[in-house]
């Protein structure tokens, strides 16, 4: 027999004894009342009356107002009121009817419990009689009764809610946790309260919950959660989040931990510098727990900083992954050649190989620039002139870029010679017919196209510049053919 059990007995039995001897008490009490009034009746010379036929009628007592519910969140104080009239000398007490326990019997208090105290009203006219109970607590919710001892007892009932804000369980709620990637996990959360708290999870930093890889939730309820085959996306805090609408709501945060061996990520695993030059490599690491990083060159003597080297980490985010740096200084011929990015946990070991190589000097070439080498303004004043231009006088600007080709810049007459050379042949011309004239006309187009070029101070072939037509030998032979094309239609 447990010890709690023994106490629970022993107060049920002293109350149950306090019970009867309080009936003893108020059963005497009422027989010696009677017995007195008898005995005055029989003094006077004869039995008593009926109350009916007395001048002055005794009424029963009665209750005139109920007695309220009352809901109180526990730590608060609370008073139940009873009001009754014509009590006389009848006794009014207050019970805890699911714990069977008298708590006051008229102005005395019975019960050890020292949160309860009554009091009452002497001047009002129906004399209520208030239960007090301080600090109220969980186990002081139930029904209380107060009663009337009449000969038939008078009773009425007020039932009273205690409201309790959630409080989670931490012996029965999962602790941090470490686990190995691809293991289920389950966490556990149990909350005690009044009204039974509900629990919901949550991940601390406001990403979805991952429960298999077909499905993810913001947030799961009920008391348990259960993560399949768990991954580095797993890894975080999580909130277990109790409330039972009593403020104010509680949660716990879990934090779980997946271990992985590391795993390297090389960006650029082929890397170009000249010599005299600095350089940066970049390793991209992820492992849980942190690793141990550090780099090696092919005979796998570690690197450390000097004025040549110097090495660093920089945490990421999430804080398994991280970016390791290798910086080398004036990059001399020995320094070419392979370099391992090392990284090492209890998990497991990674490594990443880089290689450096000779490469050329970058050479910084200017843009391309252009020197207007003449600006000349043509007028033609014969009818020849117009023939071979088809337009009004215009400006022609010659110009050399800096590999020395020399053009004409007056490129949109060369764009409109060329639409009518395809566009505008003339249907069943026959060409033989002017062969000879053609030949004259190519031959007087080249004459002429000297002595426009002496005229206007420049050299039609200077001799400096003998790849200048070559390049823009299209140019000059569409010039020929639309002046043979004119020469024929007229």
């Amino acid at each position: 027999m447990s010890t709690s059990w023994k106490n629970q007995f022993m107060w049920k039995a002293a109350n149950m004894w306090l019970i009867y001897h309080i009936i003893v008490v108020l059963s005497l009490t009422t027989m010696i009342v009677l017995q007195s009034a008898h005995v005055k009746g029989v003094a006077a010379g004869g039995l008593p009356m009926p109350s009916s036929a007395n001048n002055v009628e005794t009424e029963d007592p009665e209750f005139t107002d109920v007695i309220d519910n009352i809901t109180v969140p526990a730590g608060r104080n609370i008073k139940l009121a009873c009001s009754v009239k014509n009590l006389g000398s009848y006794k009014v007490a207050w019970m805890h009817f699911e714990q069977s326990a008298i708590l006051t019997v008229h102005n005395h208090v019975i019960t050890r419990n020292p949160r309860i105290s009554v009091t009452h009203d002497k001047h009002d006219k129906h004399r209520t009689w208030f239960l007090h109970i301080n600090n109220v607590q969980e186990e002081d919710r139930g029904r209380y009764m107060c009663q009337i001892n009449t000969v038939t007892a008078k009773t009425q009932y007020g039932f009273v809610k205690v409201v309790v804000p959630p409080n989670i369980d931490d012996a029965l709620t999962s602790s941090d946790v470490i686990v190995r990637e691809g293991d289920n996990v389950t966490l556990r959360c149990k909350a005690k309260g009044s009204p039974e708290p509900s629990i919901r999870w949550k991940r601390d930093d406001g990403l979805k919950i991952v429960l298999n890889k077909s499905m993810e939730v913001t947030e799961v309820d009920g008391e348990s959660l259960e993560l399949e085959r768990i991954s580095r996306l797993h890894m975080g805090a999580y909130l277990c989040i109790a409330t039972n609408g009593v403020p104010p709501s509680v949660s716990k945060r879990i934090k779980v931990s997946v271990d992985f061996s590391p795993m390297v990520w090389i960006p650029h695993q082929l890397v170009g510098i000249p010599m005299y030059f600095n350089i940066t490599l970049e390793c991209f690491i992820e492992a849980n727990p942190t690793s141990l990083n550090y780099w090696t060159r092919e005979n796998d003597q570690m690197i450390t900083d000097s004025l040549k080297y110097k090495t660093e980490t920089i945490p990421g985010n999430p804080s398994y992954k991280a970016t390791m740096r290798l910086h080398i200084t004036n990059v001399q011929r020995s320094d070419y050649g392979s370099y391992k990015c090392v990284a090492k946990n209890p998990r497991g070991e990674m490594d990443g190989t880089i290689k450096l190589y000779m490469s050329s000097p970058p050479t910084t070439l200017p843009p391309p620039t252009t020197t207007t080498l003449a600006t000349t303004t043509t007028t033609y004043s014969n009818e020849l002139d117009m023939h071979i231009n088809g337009i009004e006088p215009t400006n022609s600007v010659i110009v050399i870029d800096k590999l020395g080709i020399k053009y004409q810049s007056n490129l949109n007459e060369i764009g409109k010679s060329e639409q009518k050379l395809m566009g505008d042949t003339p249907k069943g011309y026959d060409w033989s017919k002017d062969k000879q004239s053609s030949a004259t006309s190519l031959t007087s187009l080249l004459v002429w196209h000297s002595k426009a070029g002496s005229r206007h101070g420049l050299s039609p072939w200077p001799h400096h510049h003998h790849h200048l037509y070559g390049s823009c030998g299209g140019m000059t032979l569409l010039l020929m053919l639309r002046f043979m094309w004119s020469h024929m239609e007229t």
